[in-house]
């Protein structure tokens, strides 16, 4: 995917001799370097994927979505003082952000029993999970991103303890946050998947993106068990109008202040 520089004018008109180089494609996101070393660019892709990767398709206009989501609800979290990678989005489907090195984890939080969870344990689809549940995976295509125990944490040397520690206590925060936010917006958040950084000061930001694609999302006005679903799971379980229960979810995203 080449960059077009025609859509960052401001940018291409000041550094017109820089070329950007791609550092790494991803399932949803391509990144790219910029002229200052410190910054990267972040390109949401419409390309979507599941059961890691076995299932591939596109989702019309989600790179848009996912990128204008992933800002709006970045921004509530640095309100409540949250430090996240986001530094500002020049086109719609385009993020700057700090350059971190991100760490090989993968952050899940649980409110309520669904997918893997119910398959691995018995639960029931649904059941309220109190405390919230908090789970590492290992970030890893090739393993398959296996869900890790604390010991195997310590065996990796994938995070210290005190940084694991951190991340847990951030990840309930932004748990609190972020229900509270998708209560307002009619949508159950059932659970999500978090991804974290180190800037250069060794300070551990929050990364990635927070969208359809990462979350678990559930409209509290309905009772189907599919209706209800306005996340990726439509694309993963072929529940159709997918791109429109993307759509429906920035829409309700963006009409909520903070």
């Amino acid at each position: 995917m080449q960059i077009c520089l025609t859509h960052f004018l401001p940018f291409a008109m000041l550094h017109i001799m820089f070329t950007p180089q791609k550092l790494y494609e991803g399932k949803a996101k391509i990144l790219y370097t910029t002229d200052d070393p410190t910054i990267l660019l972040t390109v949401f892709k419409d390309d979507a994927t599941a059961f890691n990767a076995q299932k591939r398709g596109t989702i019309v206009g989600k790179g848009d979505i996912n990128c204008a989501m992933s800002q709006h609800l970045f921004r509530l979290l640095e309100t409540q003082g949250m430090a996240t990678h986001l530094i500002d989005c020049p086109t719609p489907n385009t993020m700057r952000v700090r350059a971190v090195k991100i760490l090989p984890l993968e952050v899940v939080v649980r409110n309520i029993a669904a997918g893997s969870l119910c398959q691995q344990t018995g639960l029931e689809l649904g059941t309220s999970l109190t405390p919230p549940l908090v789970e590492f995976y290992y970030k890893n295509d090739a393993l398959g991103d296996p869900l890790l125990t604390g010991d195997r944490l310590q065996l990796l040397h994938l995070a210290t303890p005190a940084q694991v520690a951190q991340l847990r206590t951030m990840a309930l925060q932004i748990n609190a946050v972020l229900s509270e936010f998708f209560d307002k917006c009619g949508i159950t958040l059932v659970d999500f998947k978090l991804e974290f950084g180190l800037d250069q000061q060794q300070t551990i930001l929050l990364a990635d993106e927070i969208s359809p694609d990462t979350c678990r999302l559930w409209n509290q006005a309905e009772s189907d068990p599919n209706l209800r679903v306005m996340d990726k799971d439509r694309f993963r379980r072929d529940l159709g109008q997918v791109e429109e229960a993307y759509q429906r979810v920035l829409e309700r995203v963006l009409a909520q202040d903070f």
